[in-house]
């Protein structure tokens, strides 16, 4: 056995960024032929009309139902199948929408005027309907001869199933460009033209999760699945073969598709390590395990298909989640990593995070945004803001606080304590604290899910992307600002609360976090050899924090070894039980470590 000392001998000498090895498109072989997907609108038109003809030769009757999600591009949809299929009726269902006006007066308690946060939403996509309206397409389509083609969102909700649904699904993250070129609408409005910052709110506190509701009663009926996210380049692949990968998907550890954001103090790392364009500004975000924005790619044969890998999480919950975090947690995927670079960059907003009570109260939700930062990478002048100093007056910093939107300066070093931190640091931050990270640090931030929820309280006297300054929540923060959390009681409890737990041949496992408070627990391992894992029945996150590439193994051979690489983050389904991680290629004989979160039982 060795000793922690000579098993990270050298771990801050980081070889990994010579040249990037990491996989921006992770896509999972599903079929090893494409018998089952067609691409381009040519053959998937030819199929539909196939498959509408073969109906026909034991009916008279045919409905077709294209149901869509919130962000397609609807008016090349609906002229594209105008044009390419043979029908005696088109049915639009956006006909029978309310009035607009009525659509904004009843989604508006949900939206509210805070700039930024609203309220989960309970609506159902049949509320967005007029029933009279409602009635009458379902009338037209009854008595309809021949060929009906049913197109919209909750298009199955109006009319039913029909005889072949085509659900038109859309990643979250391809919404959110489409909606900062203004390129589509809200659901049920014409606002293409509104800010990002109004559509995203909309879309996050209402749109998706009507849509998310509504997907889920179809996705057992789907005899085809349309990927239209790259808009030359559809794709449609049969409802039986994404019911297929999405099963195989919850029974082996496998990557979502990240995706990277400038942002005002966005750094230069992640160019390097991740192979992004040199050219541009920054990059201040990578969302590398947020099941509910990020996408799962599919391979069927020499076709990907992109569809939202909250999918995942709605087909399988129970295999991928395991029981005791599906009881707690239903069809949410809990924990969150990503990437916070701010490398030759600058600090993030000074910030605080709301407790449970609070965002169960004002928010609707059950759970709140306990995190924490783990330190991939700094140099040597990076900190991280921590935790009150001891003994300042809450209110005066409050009242300066407010005064530094007028004034544009805060003393923020006289009120909040200043921590150096290191590579392979690891700060807890539940809610409550007070935070941020300083310059010149690339954090990899765990955290439990409900991530829109920040209460920025100084924001270091800059502007957004846009040119104008961003939203400060001063009225918010001051509510759940947790005050004993002062300067000792900060360094003892919140960083590098690590402990030894456990070692063997090549490997040392540290407990490293959360703070009791947090539902997510953090495991590191330093390993040169064979490291032993179990999912303990719930879904396991780790990040290969140190080493080139390493790879994951079934003792059993449940599933096909498979190589990660430095700094991507990778999920195990509870599912999968027994698993191994070891160094792979170039990081053979050298050292790795990987870091490894769960909820607690």
């Amino acid at each position: 056995m060795m000793d922690r000392s000579d098993l990270v001998a050298g771990a801050e000498v980081n070889e990994t960024r010579i040249t990037s090895n990491y996989d921006k498109h992770p896509a999972i072989r599903v079929e090893a032929t494409d018998e089952n997907c067609w691409a381009g609108w040519k053959h998937i038109s030819t199929q539909l009309q196939k498959h509408v003809n073969e109906r026909r030769q034991y009916q008279p009757n045919v409905v077709l139902v294209v149901d869509c999600y919130q962000g397609v591009y609807w008016e090349s949809l609906e002229k594209t199948l105008r044009d390419t299929l043979e029908y005696d009726s088109f049915v639009v269902t956006r006909t029978a929408y309310k009035e607009e006006e009525d659509i904004r007066e009843m989604v508006y308690p949900y939206l509210t005027d805070d700039r930024v946060f609203g309220k989960l939403t309970s609506l159902e996509i049949q509320d967005y309907f007029d029933p009279k309206a409602v009635e009458t397409l379902k009338k037209q389509v009854a008595s309809g001869q021949g060929v009906t083609v049913v197109v919209g969102e909750g298009a199955a909700a109006v009319v039913g199933h029909g005889d072949i649904l085509v659900y038109v699904d859309m990643a979250r993250w391809e919404i959110q460009l489409r909606m900062r070129r203004h390129e589509v609408n809200n659901l049920g409005v014409q606002n293409q033209q509104a800010t990002f910052s109004q559509q995203y709110k909309q879309g996050f506190f209402i749109d998706w999760r009507v849509l998310d509701r509504h997907k889920q009663t179809l996705m057992d009926s789907w005899d085809y699945v349309l990927d239209t996210n790259k808009h030359n380049e559809p794709k449609l692949v049969r409802g039986t073969s994404i019911r297929q990968g999405l099963k195989l998907v919850s029974n082996k550890p496998f990557r979502v598709v990240p995706f990277f954001d400038p942002g005002p103090w966005g750094g230069q790392w992640m160019k390097e390590v991740c192979d992004l364009d040199k050219s541009a500004e920054n990059y201040a975000w990578c969302f590398d395990c947020v099941p509910e924005e990020n996408s799962l790619l599919l391979r069927f044969g020499q076709h990907v298909v992109e569809i939202p890998s909250i999918n995942l999480v709605f087909a399988y919950p129970q295999s991928l989640l395991g029981q005791h975090v599906y009881q707690r947690f239903g069809r949410e995927f809990p924990i969150r990593f990503d990437f916070l670079d701010t490398m030759e960059g600058g600090n993030l907003s000074l910030q605080v995070h709301p407790t449970k009570e609070y965002i169960k109260e004002h928010f609707g939700l059950d759970y709140t945004q306990d995190e924490s930062y783990y330190m991939l990478d700094t140099r040597e002048d990076a900190v991280v803001y921590l935790g009150t100093k001891n003994g300042i007056d809450p209110t005066e910093m409050i009242d300066k606080l407010r005064e530094a939107q007028q004034t544009s300066r805060f003393d923020a070093e006289k009120y909040v304590n200043k921590w150096p931190v290191k590579k392979h640091d690891h700060v807890l931050i539940p809610a409550g604290t007070v935070h941020c990270s300083g310059r010149n640090s690339m954090v990899l931030e765990i955290s439990a899910t409900p991530y829109i929820f920040t209460f920025k309280l100084w924001d270091w006297d800059r502007l957004g992307l846009d040119g104008k300054p961003r939203p400060i929540h001063i009225d918010h923060g001051e509510k759940v600002i947790q005050w004993d959390r002062q300067t000792e009681w900060t360094k003892k409890n919140l960083i590098n609360a690590i402990e030894k737990i456990g070692e063997g041949d090549g490997w040392i496992e540290e407990k490293t976090g959360l703070h009791a408070s947090q539902f997510i627990e953090t495991r590191r391992h330093w390993f040169t050899g064979t490291v032993p894992h179990h999912t303990g029945n719930t879904v396991n996150v780790l990040n290969l924090i140190e080493g080139r590439e390493a790879i994951v193994e079934s003792p059993s051979g449940a599933f096909e070894p498979f190589v990660v690489h430095y700094a991507e983050t990778f999920i195990v389904p509870a599912a999968v039980g027994e698993y191994t991680v070891r160094p792979h290629g170039e990081s053979v004989g050298q050292q790795c470590a990987t870091i490894k979160a769960f909820v607690r039982n």
